[in-house]
């Protein structure tokens, strides 16, 4: 007699559901979840456009002209000090502009991007308590510098659910693998159902695109007769062992895997778009990264993150200003592109746009030429679902390093982000380990000021 384990393997080869089921597995109670709206939303999706590494503000969205002024120096009372040893000020290759009717400065890096000044807020006194990649990462993702933690993706999901069941309610597009990796979309304590759902879109090709959607059976109904055995040794033993999060989230995820065979692989297709959408996002990674997180959200997919790259391409320790054009060359026309388009298409309004890393850089030189990590002070905006655009709110220093006025951290950006979205980051708890968590623990404020 084969194993139980063998023996849906084999009967797995035949669906492709049973390799699926982790991909999938983020859905299977999506569509079961909380529904805590505690107020009217202003959001109904949220799209995370990460720039993994750090970007650094000064170049960007937070002009400092007192860096050139003051180049290679370190101005006597100016508050530098950094967890490295870091040299005199190095000056933004950037140039500044106030762009649309706002006025709002942004970089001639950034020329394309800059004709949607009046849709962002710009969050310029953001900061956040670790210098280092890895629990910065956390931080900003799960909240926690600790590898506990639920991720935002997994809270967001926890208390909307879904509005397409045919779809995971949170997927993570990265061409490549970022620092920390799964613990950024992990669900932790919570349900496995929220876990986010990881597409590596380096190769568009479907079968590499959405391993295991597609199975070997001939027809539908031979598939339905695999899974509806599959589904009934997943119950007897669920019976056997007593309550089992992750196996019940199994047992769900094959149903949704087997109704979202069609759905996933059309959503994921970009050949579906026109050439004139394709030539407006442009090419590489990350554009198709853009176009496929407007694709996902049409059609119900809650929270989209599309990392920018592999690793850490924003972590510019050496050569910096060299890649920091490269870089928004990279991303100028794709992020343009996908706020130009989710207003045409009337989705913007109820659609909230996130943009940033999980910190900024130093205003002072690293290696001669390049910038260490900061976390005292860096930049982030926000477009859509309730935002106030056309404006910047907080300020940091003369010198772009320490975020000194109206200060936001990174609890107080999740609680908004809740906020935009019909829920009062209080009140959305889960019971674990004898206590109630939440995705700003005892910290957050939603920050009116910057709502429409």
């Amino acid at each position: 007699m084969l194993p139980r384990r063998s023996l849906l393997q084999t009967l797995g080869g035949g669906m492709g559901l049973l390799g699926a089921a982790p991909f999938f597995a983020s859905e299977a109670l999506g569509g079961t979840g909380s529904n805590v709206v505690h107020f009217a939303p202003r959001a109904k999706r949220v799209i995370h456009l990460f720039m993994n590494g750090g970007p650094f503000q000064a170049d960007l969205f937070d002009p400092k002209p007192l860096l050139e002024k003051y180049a290679g120096q370190r101005p006597d009372g100016a508050n530098l000090r950094t967890e490295r040893p870091t040299g005199g000020l190095l000056p933004s290759v950037a140039k500044f502009y106030q762009r649309g009717q706002s006025g709002l400065p942004v970089s001639d890096l950034l020329p394309r991007l800059g004709e949607h000044a009046d849709d962002i807020c710009v969050l310029r006194s953001m900061h956040a308590d670790n210098p280092n990649h890895g629990p910065a990462l956390m931080q900003m993702n799960n909240g926690t510098i600790l590898p506990t933690r639920p991720s935002m993706g997994s809270w967001f999901l926890y208390g909307l659910g879904t509005e397409n069941e045919n779809l995971p309610g949170y997927v993570v597009l990265c061409p490549g693998r970022p620092v920390r990796f799964a613990e950024l979309w992990t669900s932790s304590f919570l349900p496995a159902a929220y876990q986010g759902t990881y597409v590596n879109h380096a190769d568009l090709t479907p079968s590499k695109l959405i391993p295991y959607l597609q199975g070997d059976a001939k027809t539908p109904a031979a598939q339905r007769r695999q899974l509806d055995l599959m589904q009934r040794l997943n119950t007897m033993h669920l019976q056997q062992r007593g309550p089992d999060n992750a196996l019940e989230a199994r047992i769900a995820s094959l149903e949704t895997a087997f109704r979202m065979q069609s759905d996933a692989s059309e959503a994921f297709d970009l050949s579906t778009e026109t050439e004139a959408t394709k030539e407006a996002y442009g090419k590489g990674h990350y554009a198709n990264g853009c176009l496929l997180a407007r694709r996902l959200v049409e059609r119900g997919v809650r929270f989209v993150q599309v990392y920018y790259g592999n690793g850490q391409p924003w972590d510019t320790h050496s050569k910096h200003n060299d890649a920091v054009q490269n870089l928004c060359k990279d991303i100028d026309q794709p992020t343009a592109a996908l706020l130009a388009d989710l207003k045409q298409r009337g989705m913007l309004e109820d659609t909230l746009v996130v943009w940033g890393g999980e910190f900024g850089r130093t205003p002072t030189t690293e290696n001669g030429d390049g910038r260490d990590h900061n976390h005292h002070g860096f930049t982030m905006w926000l477009a859509g679902g309730g935002v106030r655009g056309g404006m910047s709110y907080g300020e940091t220093d003369e010198f772009g390093f320490r975020a000194v006025e109206n200060k936001v951290h990174v609890h107080d950006l999740h609680a908004t982000i809740l906020h935009l979205l019909g829920i009062n980051h209080e009140k959305l708890t889960f019971h674990y380990a004898g206590r109630d968590y939440r995705l700003t623990d005892v910290h957050g404020r939603v920050v009116q000021e910057i709502l429409a």
